[in-house]
């Protein structure tokens, strides 16, 4: 009979809603714990396949661009890849002279892969040596509230995460759901009620857009 690894079992443990693995590792701005690196904000932690590629290049500039936004919402930026701090850092200081672009976060030198085992990014059908482009979406109680994938040639919709994050805090906050496509400023969707009496209150509550008992909006 096979039998997995504990890295691999470990993977599978990783869900939504679940605490998520901690690590210790070196980084371009020294070695973090990721339990104990700025423990009251949320965290998205992402993967590139490798420094000094195209595509790649293009996602480092547009986190840092919007990494002023990402800390108006008290989320840290952490990067990480399957090369050497010394790869990292040199590929850092290109980004500035070919670009003029500063890269505010820390990226992890996982020449262990033992971050990227950990959070699933090695996936052998795309690349055994590269991890794929992973986004983890950890709060300050280091929750996953979200994790997205995209292959190897195919950057990533920054406009996209910004929305998750915007939409995962607004449900936090005001114990509502977010409906397709939501942005900031919508409606949000309130939850159903619970009991057939509830209901029937629904039908008539003016606080509500209601389009029936089961389905309804409200502003903020």
């Amino acid at each position: 009979m096979e039998t997995q690894s504990t890295e691999t079992s470990s993977n599978a443990l990783l869900q939504l809603n679940g605490p998520v693995p901690d690590f210790t590792a070196k980084t371009t701005h020294g070695p973090l714990t990721l339990s104990t690196w700025h423990p009251d904000k949320w965290v998205i932690l992402f993967s590139h396949p490798a420094d000094f590629t195209p595509v790649c290049t293009t996602e480092f500039m547009a986190f840092a661009k919007l990494n002023k936004e990402f800390e108006k919402r008290n989320v840290k930026l952490l990067g990480n890849s399957i090369d050497s701090i010394y790869s990292h850092i040199a590929w850092v200081q290109n980004i500035k002279r070919n670009f003029d672009v500063d890269i505010p976060f820390p990226i992890i030198a996982d020449l262990d892969q033992k971050v990227a085992r950990k959070y699933g990014m090695l996936h052998e059908a795309s690349s055994d040596t590269a991890a794929i482009r992973a986004v983890f979406i950890i709060d300050e109680k280091r929750v996953l509230r979200a994790m997205i994938y995209y292959p190897l040639n195919l950057g990533r919709n920054f406009d996209e995460i910004l929305r998750v994050v915007d939409a995962l805090q607004t449900a936090d906050e005001h114990g509502v759901a977010c409906p397709a496509d939501w942005r900031p400023g919508e409606p949000v969707i309130v939850p159903p009620p619970a009991t057939a009496k509830e209901a029937a209150e629904r039908l008539t509550d003016d606080r509500y857009e209601v389009t029936d008992w089961y389905f309804s909006k409200r502003k903020l």
